[in-house]
Formats: structure tokens, C-alpha cells, sequence
């Protein structure tokens, strides 16, 4: 019987998708420095972009949180002279620092030769005057007068309703006919059925989905990425090591590599996945150090991160090695979500997936940085009043009441700089 991974995979590349057919397209790169960057096509927008791409979320920081710029200056600066051509970054990331690095790093010439996308929050759009000034803010922080790709950030099922409701794309689309920007587009973490909807409702120039070889039947799912990948949308990947968990392995997963005839790192093998799908234009890596930068770039300068470079027996051990996650549970949550809705608003199976990831990589840090937006949003475990009512409603007769207790004291406390 073949696995989820090769069943996912083999119906993207059969499918059809008029389009997508000839976007994988890579080449070498030429006048760079001693590079041989893989590129590909950008969705409909004519030009090609490094399979690689820069996330400045996770920049290098000083001691006191702090961007350390000069660091982040020379991890820029050597991606972009050794074929890195598409950096991604957004109004919220850094406390509001990370657009003005990368624009500084960028000065003296740089600039014209890359691509640069950056995202405003719905959570800040509060009128179109709001709206108009932000994005004159990034472009002030990113020293252009244009931006290549302008996201609507971290849109979910809940948003769109409100994002169409305040005619934001249409905004949007005034930045666009006097030159501001050049492409419309979005970022998503949810399930399909969203996604499917929002794609459906305007002719997006990008969408940018989290995917991985742990996500296949989560998140946008492979059905997301064959969607894009049919009506010729450029596809970029966030998360595609899972927040930098997929990039070691515990114990068990170790095994599993090891006995693998074909000998690459959890890194290489995390990349190659996405890589494996010819839908997808681009893959973002959040590096925080040049060492990062340097070896990423020599990953994906070889010719074999291209689309059917994992062969049936790569992809049914991947398989395993998701089952070997997956198998490592510490709350038997199903997600179910019978317990909701809980009276405080607590987002009980959100917290516990977070807590879940983080025992089954033995790191507990990217999931704190995501339970902070729920603590934000009023819906950590913190504000559970202990009522029962969740406890009264669960098929698998999980003590909610004390496991959320244990998941906020495991995940409280990240500081965001």
C-alpha cells in the first residue's frame, strides 16, 4: 500500500494544471559569485525567483533581543551576492525592525537585482487612511518606492469575511495602479476548505502556505498546493522545517535516516520534499546565522532540488519518519473540538497542539513564540476558569483543566524583540 506522502505526491503530478505544467523551471544563475542557485518561474508575473528564499523573521539578535544588524547585513548581502533573489518580510516581525534592516542591507545597489515581499496584519487595517500609511511606513523602512509582492498577512477563515467586508483589496489594488506594489497576495495557516474559498474569491498574483512532509494532510494539505499550482498562482513556502524542528532528529527518527541506502541530513531531506513539488516556486528559510545561510545556499544550488528528485522508496521513509512524530503523544488530543466552545474563550485544542509539538521534538521554544499570539488574541489556558464544561463534553476523557495548566506553565513567558 503506498503512504499519504506518495499518494499526495503522485496525484499533484499527474493532475492538471495547464499552467503549472511548465513552472518548474530551473536554471543556473548567471554573473553571481560562484553559485549555481536553482531558479524558478513566479507564478503569471514573468520573472524567475531563487528557489531559496530569505525569511528575516528569525534574524541574528543582540543580548538584549535586539536585531544585530551588522550580522544581518552580512548574511543579506552574501545571499543576495551568491543568487539569493527573494527575501520575505512583514510589518509585525523584529517589533517593526525587520523591514528596516533588510533595507538597509540592501542599499548601494543591491535592491534592484531582488524581490522583496513584506505583509500588513489585518489587525492593523483599521481604515484605508491606516492602510495607506503603513505601507508608506515600509517603504520609508525599506528605502524602495515599490515592493514586489504586498501581503495581507495571516489571513484565516474568521478574517475573510472582515478583509472583503472593509474592501481591502481594493486598497491594495490602488497601491498597485500607481506602482506602490507589483503583486497581491497572501499569507494563510489554516485548513483547505478556507483556503479554497479565499483562492477562489480574486485573482491572487502569490499565496505563501506553511507545508512540510508532516503537513501533507494538514494545513492548506496537498490539495492546496495542487490548487495554486493549477490556476498558475506562485506558491511559496513558509515552515518548511516545521520552525526549525525538522532540521535535527530525536533518537528515533535518527534510526530511520540511518538505515536509509541514501545518506543526507533531516535538513536536506526536509528541503528536498518541498522541493519535490513542481508547484511550488519558492521555499523560505527563517536563517539566523551565515553558517545557515552559506549551507543552505550550497543545498539548493544542487541540481537535484527539483521536482521528482525523490524517488517512491525517499518518500515512503519520510513517511515512516512522520509516523515516528506522530506516534510521540503527550495529551491524547484529536482535535475534535467537542470541548468548544469553551465560555472564556480558550482555544483548548490550539494549546495543546502546540504543547504536542513541542514534546515530540523535545524543543519547546517555536511553539512558545506561537503561544504568545494566542495569549494576545485572549485565549491562551490562562484564561480558563476551571468550570468543566470542556471535561464534560471530551470523548477521549483528557483532564483538560490540568493539562492546560501544564501547557501554559510549559509554554508562558516568550518575549517577542
Amino acid at each position: 500500500m503506498k503512504s499519504s506522502i506518495v499518494i499526495g505526491i503522485e496525484n499533484i503530478q499527474k493532475g492538471e494544471r495547464p499552467y503549472a505544467q511548465n513552472r518548474a523551471v530551473w536554471i543556473l544563475a548567471h554573473g553571481r559569485k560562484s553559485t549555481a542557485m536553482i531558479y524558478r518561474e513566479f507564478g503569471k508575473l514573468g520573472y524567475e525567483v531563487s528557489l531559496l528564499g530569505m525569511g528575516c523573521m528569525r534574524l541574528p539578535r543582540n543580548g538584549d533581543g535586539t536585531v544585530n544588524r551588522e550580522k544581518s547585513y552580512e548574511m543579506i548581502r552574501y545571499a543576495v551576492d551568491h543568487g539569493v533573489n527573494y527575501f520575505d518580510s512583514a510589518y509585525g516581525y523584529h517589533n517593526q525592525t525587520s523591514e528596516e534592516v533588510l533595507g538597509e542591507a540592501l542599499e548601494g545597489g543591491r535592491r534592484d537585482g531582488v524581490k522583496i515581499a513584506t505583509k500588513q496584519p489585518f489587525g492593523v487595517m483599521r481604515t484605508k487612511d491606516a492602510i495607506r500609511r503603513n505601507l508608506e511606513a515600509t517603504l520609508r523602512k525599506l528605502r524602495t518606492d515599490h515592493l514586489d509582492l504586498y501581503l495581507i498577512h495571516g489571513i484565516n477563515g474568521g478574517a475573510w469575511p472582515d478583509i472583503k467586508k472593509q474592501e481591502v483589496l481594493r486598497e491594495y489594488e490602488k497601491f498597485k495602479e500607481e506602482g506602490l506594489i507589483r503583486g497581491i497576495a497572501f499569507s494563510y495557516h489554516g485548513r483547505y476548505e478556507h483556503f479554497e474559498d479565499i483562492m477562489s474569491s480574486y485573482e491572487w498574483d502569490m499565496c505563501q502556505v506553511q507545508h512540510n512532509f508532516l503537513d501533507t494532510e494538514r494545513e492548506v494539505t496537498t490539495k492546496g498546493i495542487e490548487l495554486a499550482g493549477k490556476i498558475g498562482c506562485a506558491l511559496v513556502i513558509m515552515e518548511p522545517l516545521r520552525g526549525g524542528n525538522l532540521g535535527s532528529a530525536i533518537d528515533s527518527v535518527k534510526k530511520i535516516y540511518d538505515s536509509h541506502p541514501i545518506k543526507l541530513s533531516p535538513v536536506e531531506w526536509a528541503f528536498k520534499f518541498v522541493a519535490n513539488y513542481p508547484q511550488v516556486s519558492t521555499i523560505l528559510s527563517g536563517m539566523s546565522t551565515l553558517e545557515q545561510v552559506k549551507e543552505n545556499i550550497e543545498l539548493f544550488s544542487k541540481g537535484d532540488m527539483a521536482p521528482g528528485n525523490l524517488s517512491q522508496r525517499d518518500l515512503s521513509m519520510l513517511e515512516d519518519v512522520k509516523k515516528t512524530y506522530e506516534s510521540i503523544e503527550a495529551i491524547p488530543c484529536t482535535v475534535c473540538e467537542y470541548c468548544l466552545p469553551c465560555p472564556q474563550g480558550v482555544s483548548i485544542p490550539g494549546v495543546f497542539q502546540r504543547y504536542n509539538t513541542s514534546v515530540m521534538f523535545g524543543n519547546f521554544e517555536p511553539s512558545r513564540r506561537t503561544y504568545m499570539f494566542l495569549s494576545r488574541a485572549g485565549s491562551d489556558a490562562s484564561k480558563c476558569v476551571e468550570c468543566g464544561v470542556c471535561e464534560k463534553k471530551c470523548p477521549q476523557g483528557i483532564d483538560i483543566i490540568q493539562k492546560l495548566k501544564t501547557s501554559h506553565e510549559a509554554l508562558k513567558g516568550w518575549v517577542e524583540n
